[in-house]
């Protein structure tokens, strides 16, 4: 049993996936299409958990999610979701966490293939240097989640800078014009 539902949320369309056990793919979509479900308890948990998200109440998602990839690809998307909420790391701090410091393009690879935004936050990983790298998602939405997520958690975030994993490096993210929608 597959089902798909069309979740609107402050960054525009959310298309959820579900198999009978797990969320198998979130991503943002241009339209909403029909939907194909029937409203399984894995479908009804994941779009609450999505409002708890949006809404600054639900830090941690806990709905199963299943996606198919490569064991490396899947040792990546493990470390995602340990990242903290309203944390950020760089790519090269994933690959220390794998203990394969040389991995960093196989693990930004493995980042651009995870199917299951915000749940498993890939958006939460930055380049080296603070700057708000590549996310399928949109720059503009990775920005908007690292500032929400920022603002719920109440750190202390300035317009130039985050909390990336054990230092400070600096960001070009403006939150001055970034408006938030909630």
């Amino acid at each position: 049993m597959n089902e798909t539902t069309y979740y609107h949320s402050p960054l525009g369309w959310i298309e959820i996936q579900v198999s009978r056990d797990a969320v198998t793919s979130l991503v943002f979509c241009n339209d909403r299409k029909k939907n194909e479900d029937n409203g399984s308890e894995i479908l009804v948990k994941c779009v609450r958990q999505l409002d708890e998200y949006f809404g600054g109440q639900r830090t941690i998602f806990d709905v199963p999610v299943e996606q198919k990839g490569t064991p490396f690809q899947q040792s990546v998307w493990n470390v995602l979701t340990d990242i903290p909420f309203g944390r950020t790391v760089s790519y090269s701090d994933v690959a220390k966490m794998l203990n394969n410091p040389k991995s960093v393009r196989a693990v930004g690879a493995a980042n651009g293939q995870n199917k299951i935004w915000i749940i498993v936050p890939c958006h939460r990983v930055i380049g080296a240097n603070g700057s708000l790298t590549g996310y399928a998602g949109g720059i503009e939405r990775k920005k908007w989640l690292l500032v929400h997520e920022a603002q719920v958690s109440d750190l202390q975030v300035s317009s130039s800078k985050f909390q990336v994993g054990q230092s400070q490096l600096t960001s070009n993210l403006k939150l001055q014009n970034l408006k938030l929608q909630t």
